[in-house]
């Protein structure tokens, strides 16, 4: 039997275990010789503890439109601040999904990097993700630590990204200088992980600087999973003259953990995932290794004035990845012949997976214009730049070897096996893109909004032993348009048409007729028409979209040479209906989001498929969360977060699905004043009721997998500053 596999980012085996009294220890020792200093109202945590941060008020850079607010912007989008995202216990991008209803799962294996859908539609980690709004790659663990904020754009991103998959963007908004801040940070999560981290900084005249570390020794609730991460990050900023600043960043992560490879369907029967132990982990062998990311990020920003309403920027940064991706994988059943699923015995086969030495480089680099003028009568706000990208990913041969049977009961004891007897696969790509966005004023209460992208893309690939090389190169425009009118102070309504783009090239191999060849571009787009109300009291959002992305398929039985192609073939069409409310009244503020999906597949040459869903979809799903500020004791606040889904198809025939699940999580947050600090000590819950679910089922490599809920997991922290 042959496998066409690629590094599927799984978990690896046992690190040395640290005993937890030495990362306490370290924790200790940053606090002790952290110097406090006194911190700004920008940082200083405040008595009212909300579960929205006001996203409505804020704006989102990614978006392309300046400092424009969300409830005067024509497009979905949601902005999690520093605060919301530290009293939910946000620790990585998989934990976003409990937010915002327009997120959900993607194959967020523990211990691997994060994967997220948005609008149905899973984010390519290569192409949808950003960093200060410049691309970078998130095949690697990203850390919190250092990030402000997180911004999600919603919907076709081809005004702001050459090529991404038609969900959204995911932009990271780097922690910057700031007056005064003095941070210290202790940790802990069951079963045994402690954390510690420090986040400095200051401005003195025209220099500003701001550091952030972290440590952490990783021991959750799943068993053999015990790790370690690091963070050190630093940025500084230099103002040599009012209409001028130049910022510089760094940052260097690195995180050692085996992964979770997940469960899978047993024969043709889902399992109870009440039976299941979710704490079991199947990478347990005692030759298991850890999955070891390390990134290194830097960048440079200059921004210059040149006229009170016109000003230069130019941006550039550099990211390098290393990983070594290593896993006791189970993936299908030989005995039965059937390679997408487990045994019905709960067998599966082993294999000894690993490729190291794993290398990813990224260059962006943008220089634009920003501005406003008057013209014809009318108010533009416009961005003018162009933008270039490299990316080089480089791999040795790896290890995918079959080492015996394994069970779901995790009780199975096989042998290694690392020989190196599959190739990889090196690649190439460099992007120019020219991008033009502009926010015309008609009057007071009309706007017409518009961009256009133009990208020039070269890609190439070959095998790690200098067979089946790719080359192809190609030219795309990519337009958006918006009418928005405002209504009142307080509403906005309006509509909204883009596109996005999507590049593939057919596998150079002997299968296939058109091996090697690059396909049409894919190019999907959404309409989108949506309401916007924001009070004081009140923030709520309802957006309707309709998102259709081409789809392409292997058209022939491919068990011969020249026997099949890969050609266009119908498309995924998700149209859905958003809902998001945020209501503040005295000590309460509750915010509510809901999702309600068709997502189906249409005009295939294959009658069958039309009509299908996509795999590890959720038809619906709600996101829930409250604060209350108790009156009768300042500083204390009582949170709660809610999240429901609905089914999930388990297989693309559509043949089982996931029943829907609701989890609830609380947490309680403290602020006072003691000894000349303050202090912040927040403890909580997730999953309180201890549900047993499967929380997602992606289809990856052919193969069903299964993901629990995680179990009952207490967390606390106490932060301390002066």
């Amino acid at each position: 039997m042959a496998f066409h596999f690629r590094s599927m980012g799984r978990p690896m085996c046992r690190p040395p275990r640290r005993h937890p009294l030495a990362c306490a220890a370290q924790a200790a020792l940053l606090l002790c010789t952290a110097p406090l200093q006194a911190q700004t109202a920008a940082d200083t945590p405040v008595q009212t503890v909300t579960v929205s941060g006001r996203s409505a008020n804020a704006s989102a850079s990614i978006a392309g439109f300046g400092d424009v607010p969300l409830n005067r912007a024509p497009f979905s989008a949601s902005v999690l601040g520093l605060g919301v995202m530290q009293d939910a216990g946000i620790r990585g991008i998989a934990d976003l999904t409990r937010l915002d209803a327009g997120i959900t799962d993607a194959y967020n294996a523990p211990g691997y990097w994060g994967q997220l859908a948005v609008r149905g539609f899973t984010l390519d980690n290569r192409f949808n993700y950003r960093r200060d709004g410049l691309p970078i790659n998130a095949e690697t663990v990203i850390a919190r630590d250092n990030k402000q904020s997180i911004e999600i754009l919603k919907g076709t991103s081809g005004l702001q990204a050459g090529t991404s998959a038609p969900g959204g963007l995911v932009n990271l908004i780097v922690k910057r200088p700031v007056d005064q801040v003095s941070n210290a940070t202790l940790g802990w999560e069951q079963d045994g992980s402690l954390s510690a981290a420090v986040d400095l900084g200051a401005r003195d005249g025209g220099l500003g600087w701001r550091v952030n570390a972290a440590v952490e020794h990783l021991d959750p609730r799943t068993r053999d999973s015990q790790g370690s991460r690091s963070l050190l990050a630093g940025a500084v900023e230099w103002q040599a003259t009012p209409g001028s600043l130049l910022e510089a960043e760094f940052e260097w992560s690195r995180q050692s953990q085996p992964s979770t490879p997940g469960f899978s369907l047993l024969g043709s029967r889902l399992p109870d995932a009440g039976s299941i132990d979710p704490r079991i982990n199947l990478n347990n062998q005692p030759w298991s290794l850890p999955v070891v990311m390390q990134g290194q990020t830097g960048s440079l920003r200059y921004t210059q004035a040149l006229a009170p309403d016109l000003q230069l920027v130019a941006h550039a940064m550099r990211q390098r990845l290393d990983s070594d991706d290593r896993i006791a994988f189970p993936f299908g059943c030989s005995a039965e012949n059937d390679y997408s699923r487990y045994c019905s015995d709960g067998t599966f086969d082993f294999y000894d997976y690993r490729s190291e030495n794993e290398r990813r480089t990224s260059d962006a680099a943008d220089l634009s214009v920003n501005g406003r003028a008057l013209l014809a009568t009318m108010e533009h706000r416009f961005s003018l730049g162009i933008t270039g990208t490299r990316y080089q990913a480089r791999f040795q041969r790896q290890a995918y070897n079959w080492v015996g049977i394994g069970n779901i009961a995790g009780t199975a004891v096989v042998p290694p096996d690392p020989t190196l007897t599959e190739e990889n696969t090196h690649r190439d790509e460099r992007s120019t893109e020219l991008h033009l966005q502009d926010a015309i004023a008609l009057d007071a209460q009309w706007t017409l909004w518009a961009g256009l992208r133009h990208s020039r893309l070269q890609r190439d690939s070959v095998r790690t032993d200098g067979s089946r090389a790719t080359s192809y190169r190609q030219d795309f425009t990519t337009p958006w348009l918006a009418l928005s009118r405002a209504i009142g102070r307080q509403a906005l309504v309006y509509a909204s048409w883009g596109q996005g783009v999507e590049s593939e090239v057919a596998p150079n191999r002997s299968r296939y007729t058109n091996a090697g060849q690059a396909l049409p571009a894919l190019k999907s787009e959404q309409f989108e028409a949506g309401l916007k109300h924001s009070s004081e009291a009140l923030d709520w959002r309802l957006a309707a979209f309709d998102i259709q992305r081409p789809a392409w398929r292997d058209v022939g039985n491919c068990d011969v040479d020249d026997s099949c192609s890969r050609q266009a073939d119908g498309q995924a069409r998700h149209r859905g209906l958003e809902a998001e409310a945020d209501w503040r009244s005295g000590p309460w503020n509750l915010r509510g989001s809901a999702m309600l999906l068709k997502a189906r597949r249409e005009g295939s040459l294959d009658p069958t498929l039309n009509g299908l869903r996509p795999t590890n979809v959720p038809a619906n799903s709600l996101k829930a969360q409250a604060a209350y500020n108790v009156p009768a004791l300042p500083g204390l606040a009582v949170l709660g977060y809610v999240t429901r889904e609905g089914e999930r198809m388990v297989l693309p025939d559509n043949s089982v699905a996931t029943p829907g699940w609701t989890r609830l999580d609380l947490a309680v947050r403290y602020l006072w004043k003691a000894a000349g600090y303050r202090w912040v000590g927040r403890a909580g819950v997730d999953n309180l009721a201890d549900r047993r679910a499967w929380q997602e089922a992606p289809f990856q490599y052919d193969h069903a997998y299964l993901y629990p809920l995680a179990p009952r997991t207490w967390h606390a922290s106490l932060q301390l500053s002066l």
